[in-house]
């Protein structure tokens, strides 16, 4: 069961909450349970750690010099007092995080950093990147890997890179789950549309006969999802279903009448898939998966699913088959999932983990 969440305490601090989509109607849709929690990055419930939010007004933008324009204005002439930037990403910050490089704008600046720092190989660029980091004073992370990595580059202290234990919303998926009818799951699924390897995915399932539902967007980035789709021979057992929009309560109902989560990604250097990684957690569901280096969670350690080299279709062909054929160990892959999720990776833990931090940033500033 979800932990027992805290009442609400008198505010001791505010934050500056940043977030790369809607910030108010999702957290208002939390409320009803209508939106998950762990895609605010813990903001509703920093409150019952006395921490309250100004919320930063979102609007997307086709060009990132017109997002990062209005996102420096909009901060830089919010009426409302507040004591630490609070980001889930830099994206759209960058000005804000060289003006307070340059000490002309005076907020700690906390963001969540969803790579690895690196060098870059170009010297101007590497200067510059190097005092935009001055501009930064802490960055939550996913993973250990991901601190690792970063070191090397030297740009920000170790005691500044700290490893959140990002994990699901927990009374979100148990509250969704009581709307479904009984019964007994069945088939695969796959969501998420970032960075997905649908060609290995799709000629994987066409092999081994199991059906699968695709959910996935048209295009994401660079990717043009239905060209790569509709080059491959159609098969009856993939049925692809194209989506539009933030929908996460629409495609948990789906996936929580499901038998297994895929999470078939292509080769990046991050958590590439970890938002349905936890989904499958908080639903007490198995997953075959990328072996992504990246993952703070070690998914054959812990006996939660099966892994598979990147683009290796017959070894996703193994593991479907494997999965189909072993309805057991899924079950008991997914008990194993949840499990950790109560344990170790959940909202109201990285929620603590991250009100901490905030609340000592903020009084280390008042000192």
């Amino acid at each position: 069961m979800a932990q027992e969440r805290p009442a609400s305490l008198t505010p001791r601090m505010t934050i500056y909450f940043y977030h790369t989509r809607l910030t108010t109607e999702s957290y208002e849709a939390w409320k009803e349970h209508r939106f998950p929690g762990h895609l605010l990055y813990g903001q509703p419930l920093l409150e019952q750690y006395g921490i309250a939010s100004v919320m930063h007004p979102y609007r997307e933008f086709a060009k990132r010099w017109q997002l990062m324009w209005y996102v420096t204005r909009r901060v830089l002439t919010c009426r409302e007092s507040y004591d630490v930037l609070y980001g889930t990403s830099f994206r759209g910050l960058e000005l804000i995080i060289l003006l307070r490089a340059l000490g002309l704008y005076r907020k700690p600046v906390v963001i969540w950093h969803h790579q690895a720092i690196r060098v870059n190989r170009n010297r101007w660029r590497e200067r510059l990147s190097r005092f935009f980091y001055r501009g930064i004073d802490h960055m939550f992370f996913f993973s250990r890997k991901l601190i690792r990595d970063s070191l090397p580059a030297r740009k920000a202290a170790p005691e500044h890179l700290q490893l959140v234990h990002w994990g699901p919303d927990l009374a979100f998926y148990d509250h969704l789950t009581r709307d479904i009818p009984a019964g007994e799951r069945s088939g695969f699924i796959s969501t998420g549309k970032e960075r997905r390897d649908v060609a290995t995915m799709i000629q994987a399932f066409t092999r081994t006969g199991q059906d699968i539902d695709i959910y996935i967007a048209r295009t994401n980035g660079s990717i043009d999802y239905t060209q790569i789709i509709d080059r491959l021979p159609a098969s009856p057992h993939v049925h692809v279903h194209y989506t539009e929009g933030v929908i996460p309560r629409e495609l948990a109902q789906k996936v929580a009448t499901k038998r297994c989560i895929v999470i078939c990604c292509l080769e990046f250097p991050y958590t590439v898939g970890l938002t349905t990684l936890v989904e499958a957690f908080a639903l007490g569901m198995p997953v075959i998966c990328s072996r992504n280096p990246n993952f703070e969670q070690d998914i054959d350690r812990e006996r939660i699913g099966l892994t598979v080299e990147y683009g290796d279709t017959e070894g996703w062909q193994r593991a479907i088959d494997y999965m189909a054929t072993h309805p057991e160990e899924a079950e008991e892959m997914g008990r194993n999932a949840r499990r950790l999720a109560e344990e170790r990776y959940n909202l109201d833990i990285f929620a603590r983990e991250v009100a901490e931090s905030l609340l000592k940033i903020a009084g280390a500033k008042g000192k």
